[in-house]
């Protein structure tokens, strides 16, 4: 089962800040170590390109021939991958799926690392794939408008698409940029629309001190000072640790499983999952701002400050490592050392169904002091959970476009996004149980728990789950849907649109900029002072504080605000 940590990687999104320029082009065979897989006739013949030397480069469809021998159109696909993830060649699914377009597929695989490298080279030049699984975003279309095809021009040969968009319009406003539709998101089952980021107790612990669950600091401070104090794990030791907070990271104010999660506690809700949020922007009756000017996030810190200071969590939290963080999570896989933290789901703390893992529970975050309960809320990133924006593009290039499109309409069919989530239905990884149910099977879960090769691209996939599907068996979904269940009151205390930064909200790539370069500057201020006062103490000092506030502002905070509250403003009023 998957760590923490790589959970972590494998749900955080790219962003386009990262994305380097330059390099060598990386379409050219000699250059590019990825494995091409191709059959004219259909049957899965594979070949790997070579690690030097070799011929030309590509054209922009892949391949200077456009038809198989039989007359078929080849239609390129590139599929950024997870390393967890079998060849294109091992899939079933994808062998049927060059069966039902009546085409031939070249797939080029790509790692994540090797692609965050080699995309702007790639756009540069002007060479990409027919088409391109999880590998550009709006943001690489709209700065490049003539090399991608306008696929919200196309609906009409991609109805499994515009399906999709009647059911599910959220999705379709992620990827709108200027009103038009380039890149096409994907989304997972209903089970997905679920936060990432969650509240865990132990249970057991609670249970044997004969305690409630806390829903007031106060009565989280009695339940931290009795996992400190009272040996809730038996084991005789003074080793418990009442809440392990996760570092705190020095790009940005929050992350996922952020130690700012707190923040929800006092009524400021965050989506850590993406978004402006991770830089401290929030909204508050449709009114932009930033939660680091704020009297709440003061009382964060000082309430963490305390923690410290009264030994409910680590001396060393605000800058330790997660391998050091996880091990404090998981111990010795028997003997629970560590009362609360912030995490996905109990897998923070092994493998679901083991021993020290299922003594965790979700729980609502108790509220802040001086807050009530109809003020608590919680974070709001289930959109961003279920949805992603970069899944399809296409190259305008393209020159079998026809193909193309009956291809993407297949990958949006339900056949095809339920195979691509789990399997190919022929090999048993998935199996049909009625109109609209299927089941993932245990010959599924044994690759997953052997950390084996995953026949399925899982959350990568270019395809869409309509909220009419049930699916049993999804053992991500089932605990994840069941992490956010004690959520829901927490939920309904705010609005989703009025009080928080839809997906749907982008800034231009002028304003991108902008924001980055002030954010460098910001935070390379601000990190290291909350880090002081997070550990040291220090935020209670009115002198201290003002002084951050007007630094805060030299540092064009409000230039931030401003920005996202004109994003804000033309996308949802």
């Amino acid at each position: 089962m998957l760590t923490q940590s790589l959970l972590n990687a494998q749900h955080e999104r790219l962003p386009s800040s990262s994305l380097l320029s330059g390099g060598t082009n990386p379409l050219t065979e000699g250059e590019w170590n990825v494995t091409e897989e191709r059959s004219d006739q259909g049957h899965g013949a594979d070949r790997r390109y070579r690690d030097a030397g070799g011929g030309g480069g590509l054209s922009a469809c892949g391949s200077e021939t456009t038809t198989t021998k039989d007359g078929k159109p080849i239609v390129t696909i590139l599929v950024a991958k997870n390393s967890n993830q079998a060849k294109m060649a091992d899939m079933t699914w994808a062998k049927e799926l060059e069966a039902d377009c009546d085409c031939s597929i070249e797939w080029k695989e790509v790692s994540d690392d090797q692609w965050s490298q080699q995309k702007n080279a790639s756009l540069a030049a002007g060479e990409i794939a027919d088409l391109n699984i999880r590998a550009f975003n709006p943001d690489d279309a709209a700065r490049n408008p003539t090399a991608f095809e306008k696929l919200g021009d196309d609906l009409d040969k991609l109805p499994n698409v515009q399906k999709f968009f009647e059911e599910q319009p959220t999705a379709k406003k992620f990827v709108e940029v200027d009103g038009k539709v380039t890149v096409l998101p994907s989304s997972r089952t209903k089970g997905f629309l679920a936060s990432g980021q969650h509240f865990l107790i132990n249970k057991t612990w609670l249970d044997k001190l004969g305690l409630e669950v806390p829903t007031t600091w106060d009565e989280l401070r009695k339940v931290m000072e009795a996992f400190k104090t009272q040996d809730p794990n038996g084991n005789g030791q003074a080793d418990e640790i009442a809440f392990n907070p996760r570092e705190l990271v020095t790009s940005k104010i929050g992350d996922w499983w952020s130690p700012f999660l707190m923040m929800n506690a006092t009524g400021i809700a965050t989506h850590f999952n993406s978004g402006p949020s991770q830089q401290g922007i929030y909204v508050k009756d449709g009114k932009v701002g930033n939660w680091m000017q704020t009297d709440e996030f003061r009382q964060v810190i000082e309430f963490y400050y305390e923690m410290v200071q009264n030994g409910w969590a680590p001396s060393d939290w605000v800058t330790v490592k997660d391998d050091k963080y996880n091990a404090r999570n998981q111990s010795d896989g028997k003997t629970a050392q560590v009362g609360m933290v912030f995490g996905w789901d109990e897998s923070a703390f092994g493998s679901y169904g083991s021993e020290l893992a299922s003594q965790y529970v979700s729980i609502p975050i108790p509220s802040a002091d001086g807050v009530s309960a109809e003020d608590t809320v919680w974070d709001g990133s289930s959109d961003a959970n279920r949805y992603e924006d970069y899944h399809m593009a296409m190259s305008a290039n393209a020159k079998n476009k026809d193909a193309c499109l009956k291809v993407i309409d297949l990958l949006y069919s339900e056949k095809y996004s339920i195979q691509q989530l789990y399997g190919s239905l022929t090999d048993g990884y998935v199996e049909q149980t009625g109109d609209h149910s299927y089941k993932v099977t245990d010959k599924f879960h044994e690759l997953q728990d052997q950390a084996s090769q995953i026949p399925a691209l899982e959350d990568r996939l270019a395809g869409w789950i309509s909220d009419d599907v049930e699916v049993e068996g999804d053992r991500g979904m089932d605990h994840v849907a069941s992490a956010d269940e004690p959520y829901k009151e927490q939920y309904s205390n705010y609005d989703h649109t009025k009080d928080l930064m839809p997906i749907y909200v982008r800034v231009s790539e002028t304003d991108q900029n902008t924001i980055a370069n002030n954010n460098t500057a910001l935070f390379n201020y601000a990190i290291p002072v909350v880090s002081k006062w997070l550990a040291q103490g220090g935020a209670d000092d009115d002198s201290q504080w003002n002084e951050f506030q007007e630094n805060l502002k030299k540092y064009n905070i409000d230039q931030n605000t401003e920005i996202w509250q004109k994003a804000y403003d033309k996308y949802v009023k």
